[in-house]
Order: structure tokens, then sequence, then C-alpha cells
């Protein structure tokens, strides 16, 4: 009963940053005027709140869903809890992949960037998955190689920066995560991806749930350790992948929202799923708000402030692991 309540609350938290961010920004609409600026179409304010608001929040809200859900395969396979869709590189092979095509093909059409930024995402897993065999590594070393990976494709960006700086801006922005400028296009991206995979993660709770008793128990009770580690790692990148493509690189949202559900809920994946996701959701709407309004009529891109606050929160649990490990 309690954890069906927080579902409904953590989605209740949606609804209304939802809301009010319906309203806030550079053109700003009261809050009794919402209903009317959705329904008539007569209304002054209704293409900003439909070509502008809508698609935002819903891109912003499945890709929550996506990078929150990833956060939680990658904890669990991995079974490290500062795990993310980050340390297996997934974030900058898209990031990589993205500014190339950002900085050596200006003229190149816009939906090609998501395309590579996909691209990319998936590259950086395929790396991970060839070294991964060719070296038999455990989940945590699984980690390590990862970070090194993300470092090298984090330094091939960098490199692109300092050697064209006339596109820097529209790289940059990228490569913080904004939710400026999304449109529908980026919304149909997304759904797809989110509606069929989300459910299939759910419908596995149970192997994650064997996954987190370590290798040996999990094989002794039946599970193909390999094969479900591949399909779940890949199913991770598929839903990061697709996120930071419609998005950008947002960061901290896969690493703090699954910590955060499972504070609340506890570890059974059943409920931790559904409300990482939302949690991630909350967190992405969050910042978008506390961004749009900071410093009007510019933004904050939502990368930063989703970064602004996950990091004390990241502190507050290396404190708490290290106080676990000293008593």
């Amino acid at each position: 009963m309690r954890k069906g309540i927080t579902l409904i609350s953590a989605f209740v938290i949606m609804l209304v940053l939802a809301t009010a961010s319906l309203s806030v920004g550079s053109v700003s609409i009261p809050l009794r005027d919402i209903g009317t600026s959705l329904w008539d179409s007569s209304s002054s304010t209704y293409f900003i709140v439909h070509e502008v608001r809508l698609p935002r929040i819903f891109a912003g809200i499945l890709a929550g869903f996506g990078l929150a859900v990833a956060g939680v395969i990658l904890q669990t396979i991995v079974r490290n809890p500062l795990a993310s869709p980050d340390v297996i590189g997934i974030t900058k092979g898209a990031g990589l992949v993205a500014s190339a095509v950002i900085f050596l093909f200006p003229m190149a059409p816009a939906y090609t960037i998501p395309i590579a930024a996909f691209a990319g995402a998936v590259g950086a897993f395929l790396i991970l998955l060839l070294l991964s065999r060719r070296l038999t590594l455990s989940p945590a070393s699984l980690a390590l190689v990862g970070v090194a990976i993300g470092a090298v494709l984090q330094a091939g960006t960098q490199y692109l920066i300092v050697t064209h700086p006339t596109n820097i801006n529209a790289a940059l922005l990228w490569l913080s995560g904004s939710l400026w400028g999304r449109g529908w296009r980026e919304v149909y991206s997304l759904l797809p991806w989110i509606v069929l995979l989300l459910p299939v993660v759910w419908v596995r709770s149970n192997t994650l749930n064997v996954f987190q008793l370590g290798n040996e128990t999990s094989a002794s009770l039946g599970l193909h350790i390999v094969r479900q580690r591949f399909w779940l790692l890949s199913t991770a990148v598929a839903l990061a992948g697709i996120s930071v493509s419609a998005v950008g690189a947002i960061g901290f949202v896969g690493l703090i929202a699954p910590h955060m559900a499972r504070r609340i809920v506890g570890a059974k994946h059943q409920w931790l799923i559904p409300l990482a996701a939302l949690i991630g959701a909350d967190l992405m709407l969050l910042g978008d708000f506390l961004g749009r309004i900071i410093i009007i009529p510019r933004e904050v891109p939502v990368g930063v402030m989703t970064a602004i606050i996950g990091a004390p929160y990241f502190v507050y649990l290396l404190r708490r692991e290290r106080a676990r490990r000293l008593q």
C-alpha cells in the first residue's frame, strides 16, 4: 500500500511540474489560463503551448524515463551503486559522434545529429562488448573499462571543440543537454522506444532481482548469466542512447533516480523500475523548470541544472558509502 502511494505521489509531482512548466518562460501564462491555452485554438498562447512547451515537456518526461531505467539496469548488472549510462561510455560515445557531425558537417540536416548520437552510443557499447569478451571481464572490471572508453571518447570530443571553434555554441548546447528547441519530432522519436522497452524491462524484473544475488547464486538458480547480461545491457544502451540522442548529453539522472527510488521502495525491481522512471521524469522537469526561471528570458540548460541538483546528492552517497564501510 505504501509503495503504491509512493508511485502515485511521484506521478502527481510529475503532473504538477508539467503544469508549472506550461506556465513559465519568456512569455508567462497564468495558471488559470492554461486550460484555455490547451483547448482554445483561438487563444493567443495556443501556439506557444502546443508547439513550444508541450513537446519539450513530453521530451523531458520520456528522456527521464529512459535514462533512469537505463541506470537501474546498469547498477544492477554491474553491481555498482555508482553506475550510470556515463560509466560504460554511452553518453560520451553519443557526444563524440554528434559533435563530429556538428563540426565537420555544419550544413547537414538537423535530424542527422540525433541519428549520429544514437550511433555513437551503440558504437561505444560495441567497443565495450568486444573488449569484455576478449578480456573476460567481471562486472566491476566492465565498469572500469567503460570509464576508460568514456575518457578516450571525451578526449576526442574536446579535440574537436579545440580545433573547430566556429560551431562551438551548438556543440556545447548539445553536450550540456537541453530541452530548448525540442519539438514533436523528438517526442515521436522517443515514444516508440520508451513504450516498447520499459514494459520489456519491467517484465524482466525477476531476472534483475536474481542478478543482485551475484553470478554464482544466479547461475545456481538456472539463470543464463552471459545471455541475460547481454540483452539487459543492450536494452539499457538503447534506452540511454535514444534519450541522449533526443535531448543531449544529460548526466546524473541515470545515477540519482535509481538511488532515490531504491531508498524509498527497496531493491525489488517490480517497484524500483516504475518509481525510478517517474523520479527521472521529475528530475528532468524540475531541472528544466528551474533553468527557465533563473535568468528569464535566457535559459540554463537542463543538463546543467540536473548536475547542480544531483551533485550534492552524489556527495551524500559517497559519504554514506564511506561511513558504511568504516562501520
